[in-house]
């Protein structure tokens, strides 16, 4: 399959590679402006990923080199990943939106201790068993080095303003603030006409936020120094409303391949989440922690043959879909149940 699209009007994306994951490719998109090649995201830090996005930009007629700005939809190293290389060869700046870019900062002031203990306490907080939370106890007791993705990330230059036209001179890109999967999310709308003439407002960057075929992660927004009650799946939910809204001709996401009708596809995810919502709620009709939520909740394989690393992440979208039922008035917690246990009122 070719590593290279044109879409028409100044834009392209590129097939970057994700090593061993599921995902198979981020899209970088590579739009001309003016003042010469933006990206909109980087792909993961890999040596192959790099290979294919400075071959890929070979192929739409520039150079790594020529690169004056990178816009990251959010803060993931298979978004952010290759974006301090990006600068390093070419002096481009890197913008994000702050919430994302105070994650960025965050993640690099920490040392990996810091974090394994965080992720330790939560899991026993969430009800894993001991021998699932003993490798992070042992691995925050050894001191080990940084090995996991994402923990140098680059930090940015520049903020990206939601409502506000980024500085990109004879383009029109407007910023929206989609939070959910991230709490710093962006999409970017091109605020030019379609160059097929299809029917819509503009086309939408949409990073992770809408895809055609899958829905993405949302978790809980992690920092250790914030014991705020985030609620991000109600985020996502009234971001998703936002861009149903806006009407895009076409969507250009971040993974598997550009689509029509972004109404349509919000309309399915709504319904998706609702869905869900409802079947968790059934499930909570015994008190359950939110690691016994998660071995019950329907993945796209058997809790058993799930990854140590993926996990983790399927708990933390437990505990997102938790903390709206609580939101809601759908479940509460159970006075005095410790780990913490949940159960459906009414």
């Amino acid at each position: 399959m070719t590593q290279v699209t044109d879409h028409g009007g100044g834009v392209h994306s590129i097939r970057v590679p994700i090593p061993d994951n599921p995902l198979g490719h981020t899209l970088v998109h590579l739009l001309d402006t003016d003042a010469g090649p933006v990206l909109i995201d980087t792909g993961w830090d890999d040596p192959e990923s790099w290979d294919t996005l400075t071959a890929g930009l070979t192929a739409c007629g520039t150079d790594v080199k020529d690169v004056t700005g990178v816009l990251i939809t959010h803060h993931h190293p298979d978004h952010h990943g290759l974006s301090a290389k990006v600068r390093d060869a070419s002096g481009a700046w890197i913008a994000m939106h702050e919430a994302d870019a105070a994650v960025v900062r965050r993640t690099r002031e920490n040392p990996p201790s810091r974090w394994y203990a965080y992720m330790a306490a939560k899991l026993v907080a969430a009800g894993a068993p001991e021998a699932h939370v003993a490798p992070l106890i042992a691995a925050r007791d050894a001191g080990r080095p940084r090995k996991l993705p994402g923990l140098d990330p680059a930090l940015p230059d520049r903020t990206i303003t939601p409502g506000d036209l980024l500085d990109l001179p004879g383009r029109r890109l407007r910023a929206i603030w989609t939070p959910g999967h991230t709490p710093g999310h962006v999409c970017l709308h091109l605020e030019e006409e379609h160059p097929a003439q299809l029917a819509g407002n503009g086309r939408l960057f949409s990073g992770d936020h809408v895809l055609p075929g899958i829905t993405p992660h949302i978790g809980l927004y992690e920092d250790p120094d914030d014991a705020t009650v985030t609620d991000p799946l109600g985020d996502y939910l009234a971001s998703l409303e936002r861009i149903g809204a806006l009407g895009p001709a076409e969507v250009l996401p971040a993974h598997q391949h550009p689509f029509t009708d972004a109404p349509a596809r919000v309309a399915e995810l709504l319904d998706h989440h609702e869905a869900r919502l409802a079947d968790l709620r059934a499930l909570l009709a015994a008190p359950l922690t939110p690691w016994q939520l998660a071995e019950r909740m329907e993945w796209n394989r058997p809790w058993a043959d799930i990854p140590y690393g993926s996990r983790n992440i399927a708990v933390s979208e437990a505990e997102a879909h938790l903390r709206r039922l609580v939101k809601l008035g759908h479940v509460e917690t159970v006075q005095g149940s410790d780990p913490v246990t949940y159960v459906a009122t009414g």
